[in-house]
């Protein structure tokens, strides 16, 4: 009897220490999970040479875990801007199944080859004056994508009210190429945001038509940045320009339409 008591306490003791231990290996797993986050990035599909031109088929996509906040993105490449660097040629070999980096990349990308070298063929670099409201407090960064909105007053107007100020988004999905003076994506590295300061233009990529209708437009009313989550990348074709009538008559619908989208 003694003896079954003692294998009976052994075993509760045994069971106890095995689902103490299930716990906190699930709760290391979890303070582990935390403290990382998913990246997609490019990495070569083949083996290039330098020199050798970066084709569609020589990259793919590699989704990996890697410690929160950790800066060495800051020189991985992102598989949302591959559209940038096809094309481009290597500066260095690279081996089939390497992360490419930014410095990888000859002239494209690097501080010899100064802004030009940043620009897409066949595009143009445009500054816009912006204020602190307009760039959102400063926080628009070099290789951001934004929406460019301008609102305008027509003084000409007079007989409705309603319709002498107009608000409209001009171009979607718009690369920053730079923000005031800075235009190197590895400024900032230590980690404090603060270090970029403070600027007073930000520089477009824009195709030479729509350059044209950028300064038109500066010259003419007030733009406004609008910065876009890094993964997307989609046009809305639905967008109305917006006046006071407009915005009366609208109003309850926009409301509705973001209990609907909250609520999903």
């Amino acid at each position: 009897m003694k003896q079954r008591l003692l294998l009976l306490i052994a075993v509760f003791f045994g069971i106890m220490a095995f689902v103490l231990n299930y716990f906190q290996i699930n709760a290391e797993r979890r303070k582990i999970q935390n403290s990382t986050e998913e990246v997609i990035l490019i990495k070569m599909n083949k083996a290039k040479a330098s020199g050798q031109v970066i084709d569609v088929g020589d990259i793919t996509q590699e989704k990996i875990s890697r410690p929160r906040g950790l800066r060495t993105m800051d020189r991985d490449i992102p598989w949302n801007m591959r559209a940038r660097i096809i094309g481009r040629k290597l500066d260095l070999s690279k081996e089939k199944g390497e992360l490419l980096q930014w410095s990888d990349i000859s002239q494209a990308y690097g501080r010899a080859a100064g802004l030009a070298g940043k620009i897409q063929k066949n595009y143009r670099a445009i500054s816009i004056s912006v204020d602190t409201i307009s760039s959102l407090n400063n926080l628009i960064k070099p290789e951001d994508n934004v929406d460019v909105i301008g609102t305008f007053r027509f003084p000409e107007m007079r007989g409705d009210n309603s319709l002498d100020t107009l608000t409209l988004t001009i171009l979607q999905n718009v690369r920053v190429l730079a923000t005031g003076a800075q235009w190197n994506t590895n400024y900032g590295m230590a980690g404090n945001e603060s270090v970029r300061g403070g600027y007073s233009t930000v520089t477009l990529e824009l195709s030479p038509k729509e350059a044209e209708m950028i300064v038109f437009a500066s010259q003419k009313g007030k733009l406004t940045l609008s910065l876009r989550n890094s993964e997307e990348s989609s046009f809305t074709s639905n967008l109305q320009s917006v006046n006071f009538k407009y915005l009366e008559q609208n109003i309850p619908k926009y409301n509705e339409e973001r209990e609907t989208l909250q609520h999903r």
